[in-house]
């Protein structure tokens, strides 16, 4: 049995996992995030163990008698937020995640201070990663950055609760954007740059090694061994990949979440900083990824259902559905979190065009839904310029549970969506598949296959048509109105 755990952003999701893979019982605890200024996103890492404690709590029961079989746990989480910890290894203030934008002038500066910074690292600097937000602290929170001792990635937050000791995966690290990608090493050039000390990052592991083991007080509060494995895992990005067994050069799956990613695996190091392609490491040695990073997904749905007063985002998806006749009158932007690939555009905005009289909450919904499909096509032609995609395109994450939403992002792909049996545990069962690795030592290619397809949906030609004449017009929109954002 193996235990997996993914730090999201709306959610901490953990699983048990047996020896023939199958999904035993999941659990979830739900987390917020604190909005304090216009571009900031921030959480409490002390809220990410208290949801994980609670998650875990819930699962044991769940487990039954197979929860004392856990041989090892594998760790997941959201990418690029920024975790300091002093001294005592208590955090100095909240941790500035993934989708917040105020260090975007921050951003600028770095790539100029470090303009190789892209081949390097794998893509310029932009507001979402840890690096620029570490120039932003040092600008407008000297002091907290002066009594910070350790930089941890959110997950790896949670290692050291478990653990106590300081470690992260090669995913993660790149992520960070202080990780020489080539080499799989922290960058000495990029780490002058941003002015932090080695010393104060934690140890980069290979997501299927041992990075520590379960400490006494955790394991008797949870009811497991001391000393159980604890993996290294990888950042949700990686883990998902491993979920879905797009391990192999050319895997190709998306991961449609609050925040969305494309992801393609591949052979070796050859980044594209000039498509604003993030080229990181894969969470499996000696191999890597390229990924289509877009700040906007399954969020912007839960929004657009918050916006029209609908609790039940399920009936609201049926109402669409039976009210469907063809592409919306209404063109959504979906930044309402502004845009990584492929504007770089913090200040980017959610925008709805083509409003009248006769537009219903249906027609907006649909346009949402659009909305990010479309984003995502947008960016299918970045990563295209990279290297070869498949045709058929594994989907998970919360956004995959619809099937109208995966028969829109199909056609607007103009590609087949395959959805895997588990999917919507995601990153948690690729922690849980690493985390067997690390305990037994098998090849990644034994763990880590592909899972059976639960269903197949092919585009539709008419409609795939109609979206591809809709992307040129939702290109143009955002041309239109990026110089008011």
């Amino acid at each position: 049995m193996y235990l997996g755990i993914d730090i999201g952003t709306s959610s901490v999701k953990v699983v048990v996992v047996d020896g023939e893979q199958a999904i035993l019982a999941t659990a979830t605890a739900p987390l917020s995030v604190s909005r304090p200024h216009e571009l900031w996103s921030e959480q409490d890492p002390q809220d990410w163990w208290a949801a994980v404690e609670q998650a875990v709590a819930e699962l044991r029961h769940k487990a039954g008698p197979a929860w004392h079989e856990i041989k090892a746990i594998g760790l997941s989480g959201q990418m690029h937020g920024a975790v300091l910890l002093d001294e005592a290894g208590l955090p100095i203030r909240p941790a500035i995640l993934h989708n917040d934008g105020r260090s975007h002038a921050e951003a600028q500066e770095l790539n100029k201070r470090l303009p190789e910074i892209g081949t390097i690292a794998g893509v310029p600097a932009m507001p979402g990663f840890a690096a620029p937000k570490l120039l932003w602290m040092a600008r407008h929170e000297p002091d907290m950055l002066a009594r910070a001792r350790h930089l941890l990635l959110p997950k790896d937050y949670v290692r050291f609760r478990m653990t106590g000791g300081f470690a992260t995966d090669m995913c993660d690290a790149s992520g960070a954007l202080l990780l020489d990608g080539a080499k799989r090493e922290w960058s000495p050039a990029i780490a002058a740059a941003v002015g932090i000390p080695l010393s104060k990052l934690p140890t980069p592991l290979e997501g299927s090694t041992v990075s520590g083991l379960l400490q006494g007080a955790v394991a008797k509060a949870w009811g497991l061994a001391p000393g159980t494995i604890v993996a290294t895992g990888a950042g949700d990005a990686a883990a998902g990949a491993v979920a879905s067994g797009a391990v192999n050069a050319g895997d190709a799956f998306i991961s449609l979440g609050t925040a969305t990613q494309y992801f393609v695996a591949r052979e070796s190091y050859h980044p594209a900083p000039e498509h604003l392609i993030h080229t990181f490491c894969h969470a499996l040695p000696g191999r890597w990824f390229q990924m289509a990073a877009l700040l906007n997904g399954a969020g912007a749905l839960a929004w657009v259902a918050g916006l029209l007063g609908r609790e039940d985002i399920g009936q609201l998806l049926q109402d669409t559905e039976r009210a469907f006749t063809g592409p919306s009158p209404v063109t959504f932007l979906p930044y309402l979190s502004g845009e990584r690939t492929p504007h770089n555009n913090a200040h980017a905005k959610g925008v709805l065009f083509g409003l009248t009289p006769a537009t219903t909450p249906e027609k907006v919904t649909q346009a949402v839904l659009e909305g990010v499909a479309l984003s995502l096509a947008d960016a299918q032609g970045y990563l295209e310029a990279t290297g070869r995609l498949p045709d058929r395109i594994a989907v998970n994450g919360g956004g995959s549970k619809s099937r109208f939403w995966m028969r829109i992002l199909a056609s607007a792909l103009n590609k087949t969506v395959l959805l895997q049996d588990g999917s919507e545990a995601g990153p948690a069962f690729g922690a849980a598949r690493l985390a067997r690795l690390a305990a037994t030592g098998e090849d990644p290619e034994v763990v880590c296959t592909k899972p059976g397809i639960a269903a197949e949906i092919a585009p539709d030609p008419a409609l795939a048509t109609a979206y591809a004449e809709r992307l040129v017009k939702f290109r143009s929109l955002y041309k239109a109105v990026e110089p008011l954002f």
